[in-house]
């Protein structure tokens, strides 16, 4: 919110300073964004009339101007395009000093004498407009000091608000709080109604029910559109950061400013009525009044005329009734929209509009009438017209309603931690606006219906925390019994889990809980995303389903800024739709490309592999005590017999391994990405650990090498094994495999390492012998291997 430091001061007469109003306002909660102090020492500048202009003898640009300045008349030479006879602009005499530290002296530019500076107003320091003279009004006091004609000095404050202060888009309803926060009182505004000198009127019909309770308008006859708005007028503007465009639009954006009731003006000769409130039909099309074409669904509220659509409730007027230089009759329009009906339309047509502003964050329900009259008051004042009988349609049921709020004594002393008298707490909450009734606990409060952000008892509080002042409330540390939690034995904390990537050169990520679409479609994970109703840009419309497509984007960004080892990982949430709702799922992922370990002179460097990440999560579950199973994978992001899934207990939790090299053209990858995603409760399950015994007996170790057919798993020779030995068996390492020469087509060999250990006596080697001999029944049984000759 924007506004000139003068204006406020004529809605709340305070005695404060610049700086300490600034300082009050960021205290009370409304930040001071930006300070900026305009027209600043203009001393020696008066307003002036050029009474002609020849052209410079030596110069095609310059113009030699006599001017008059109310003590008599001076010659200037001016370079400025509008410099004309008759023109009235600002001149700063001999002796005036501009800001930006411009001296004016006596001199001669192309040898003809000039005595002074025809101003512009960013020379003035009043406005950013360079291209010409300060053009003032024909009626504006030759020989006037031009800072009392502009009312000047002043300053422009801009206020960063929090979303639920709607009540302070408007220059009264900051006034209320500086009033509390000052102790001074709000000058009291009288809008009187406008005299009825016509009889035309427009019927207005309500057909949103709750999204539109309240519409005003009113027609106003033989208005002069060609007038021009007033210098006070369209200076406040300027001021506040609007541009000045006519008058008719000049009056709504004023009024939207100061009571914070955004309006809009039809032309009345365009439209036929009624004029009515409704929900907008699936296929109707409206013309801006930008000239864009909107595309309409029921998601937005249309105002018509009969049936047609004239205008974007809370968002923007239409083209075609919009008012021009030959309008002679108008409508203005003032109504209430429900915030629910109006958030998110103007992002969805691709633009923001002071009024959706507004309208998104709640406008006070009983500001329409109040609105229109100042407004109509303006255009009669400065257009001339005869104003007809207001038209009024209202829901009483389907108006917000101010609840009484209940302020106990002992919870505001309770939760600010010091007492604050009760004639304060009055005081402030009645210099706020609110109705205050003491009882024996304490108030019972009605908040104006502005303040759409008092509903509970913790809101008052906050409201007399904040005008009493933060600072004024003592720090103290907080005391009490905190009951230590211990952390449960049957999960592995998160923690652990980022501490052993951590540990293992992995760099933790933390990406976007959205993405673009079309990534998901990339991976092929398209199936049950979430879409975001209003998305914060186009590319990050859906919810993820994986945490890989985030990581990997993160590792391209990285392989674009010359970074060729990349390891990183990410403990997050992914999203699906299950049974129609979003259920969030946590899983833990990691990614890596390049070198497997630092550029070193101890070993050859090699490429990161599927090895490397399997090695990886086989760490991550031993953390759980638990061991993985692989088994060959199709997903359609992986590289076909070069990744696999990654089961546990007979469980699917995730995936491990390259990506398909089709992905990694589409991704624009540079060489082979490794990784994997993991779900993180069955990842991080464990049981209670319990101490087993330890054997006193010396273990035994035998050899075999078998021939099984290639198809044949690792995983279901291990199982084999344990089956048929049971506890006997306390390893087994697998350490050749050999594929060529002397076997069989199809057939692989594998040499692999029993570990024979009993707790109770030690082995023979007749019991080594038998638990060789079963486990070569047990596997050819089970997986048609037999002994390699």
């Amino acid at each position: 919110m924007k506004f000139p430091e003068n204006w406020l001061r004529e809605h709340v007469a305070t005695s404060a300073s610049r700086e300490e109003l600034a300082a009050r306002l960021t205290a009370i909660g409304l930040e001071v964004e930006e300070l900026q102090p305009l027209g600043e020492g203009l001393d020696g500048v008066v307003v002036a009339e050029i009474l002609s202009c020849e052209k410079h003898p030596e110069a095609d640009r310059l113009q030699v101007c006599q001017v008059a300045t109310g003590a008599g008349t001076v010659q200037i030479v001016c370079g400025a395009p509008n410099a004309r006879a008759g023109l009235k602009a600002p001149l700063a005499q001999v002796g005036a000093n501009l800001p930006g530290g411009i001296a004016i002296k006596a001199a001669k530019l192309r040898g003809v004498e000039s005595q002074g500076m025809l101003c512009s107003a960013k020379e003035l320091g009043v406005d950013a407009d360079a291209s010409g003279l300060l053009e003032l009004p024909a009626d504006a006091p030759v020989g006037q000091p031009i800072a009392t004609f502009l009312g000047l000095p002043d300053a422009s404050f801009e206020l960063k608000l929090t979303p639920n202060r709607a009540d302070c888009f408007s220059v009264r309803g900051i006034a209320f709080d500086v009033a509390a926060a000052t102790g001074e009182q709000v000058v009291p505004m009288a809008i009187p109604e406008a005299a009825v000198a016509s009889q035309a009127s427009l019927e207005v019909v309500l057909g949103a029910g709750a999204d539109c309770p309240r519409y005003c308008g009113r027609v106003i006859e033989g208005v002069d559109a060609r007038a021009r708005s007033p210098l006070w007028l369209t200076e406040r503007l300027k001021r506040s950061g609007l541009r000045p465009i006519s008058p008719l639009v000049d009056i709504t954006n004023y009024v939207m400013l100061e009571l914070g009731q955004p309006m809009h003006a039809f032309d009345a000769d365009t439209l036929k009525g009624p004029v009515g409130v409704r929900r907008a039909r699936a296929g109707e099309t409206l013309k801006l009044l930008d000239e864009r074409e909107a595309a309409l669904d029921d998601g937005f509220l249309a105002i018509t005329d009969g049936d047609r659509p004239v205008a974007l409730a809370g968002v923007m007027g239409g083209f075609d009734t919009r008012v021009t230089d030959a309008t002679t009759r108008v409508f203005l329009e003032s109504a209430h929209f429900a915030p629910d009906v109006i958030i998110g339309r103007a992002r969805k047509l691709g633009m923001h509009t002071d009024a959706s502003h507004r309208f998104e964050r709640g406008v006070d329900p009983a500001l329409p009438r109040l609105a229109l009259e100042r407004a109509s008051a303006l255009v009669l004042e400065i257009m001339g017209g005869q104003a007809g009988a207001i038209t009024e349609a209202v829901l009483p049921e389907h108006l917000p309603q101010p609840a009484t709020v209940v302020l106990r004594r002992e919870r505001l002393r309770r939760v600010l931690g010091v007492s604050v008298a009760d004639a304060e707490v009055e005081r402030i909450l009645r210099a706020l606006g609110m109705q205050v009734e003491a009882t024996g606990e304490g108030w019972r409060v009605l908040p104006p219906s502005r303040r759409f952000d008092i509903a509970i008892e913790e809101d008052l509080i906050e409201e007399v925390a904040r005008i009493h002042g933060y600072e004024r409330i003592p720090t103290t540390t907080p005391t009490g019994e905190v009951r230590l939690v211990a952390p449960g034995e049957t999960r592995v904390a998160d923690a652990v889990l980022r501490r052993q990537l951590a540990g293992r050169d992995f760099l933790e990520a933390i990406n976007y809980a959205f993405l673009d679409a079309g990534t998901l479609v990339a991976w092929q994970l398209q199936d049950g995303a979430v879409a975001l109703a209003n998305p914060l840009t186009a590319e990050l419309g859906v919810m993820r389903t994986a945490l890989l497509p985030g990581l990997v984007s993160a590792l391209v960004r990285n392989q674009a800024h010359q970074q060729s080892r990349v390891r990183l990982f990410e403990l997050g949430k992914v999203f699906h739709l299950a049974d129609g709702a979003p259920r969030e799922t946590p899983r833990i992922a990691a990614v890596a490309c390049g070198p497997q370990a630092r550029e070193q002179w101890a070993q050859d460097e090699r490429e990161v592999d599927f090895y490397d990440l399997k090695a990886e999560v086989e760490g991550l579950l031993a953390l759980a005590g638990a061991t993985a199973e692989f088994r060959a994978d199709d997903s359609p992001w992986g590289h076909p017999g070069r990744s696999a899934s990654v089961w546990r207990e007979g469980r699917r939790i995730g995936w491990v391994g390259h990506l398909h090299p089709r992905l990694a053209r589409e991704l624009d990858l540079d060489g082979e990405v490794v990784g994997f995603e993991l779900d993180l409760e069955p990842l991080a399950a464990r049981a209670v650990p319990r101490a087993g015994e330890v054997s006193r007996f010396p273990s035994v170790r035998r050899d075999i090498a078998l021939v099984v057919p290639e198809s044949t798993p690792w995983a279901a020779l291990q199982a084999s094994l344990e089956a048929a030995l049971g506890p006997i068996l306390r390893d087994v390492v697998l350490f050749d495999r050999y594929v060529g020469p002397g076997l069989d087509s199809g057939s692989k060999s594998l040499a692999m390492g029993l570990i024979l250990q009993d707790v109770s006596r030690t082995l023979t080697d007749r019991d080594a012998d038998q638990a060789v001999a079963t486990a070569l029944e047990a596997l050819g049984r089970d997986c048609g291997a037999r002994l390699r000759s």
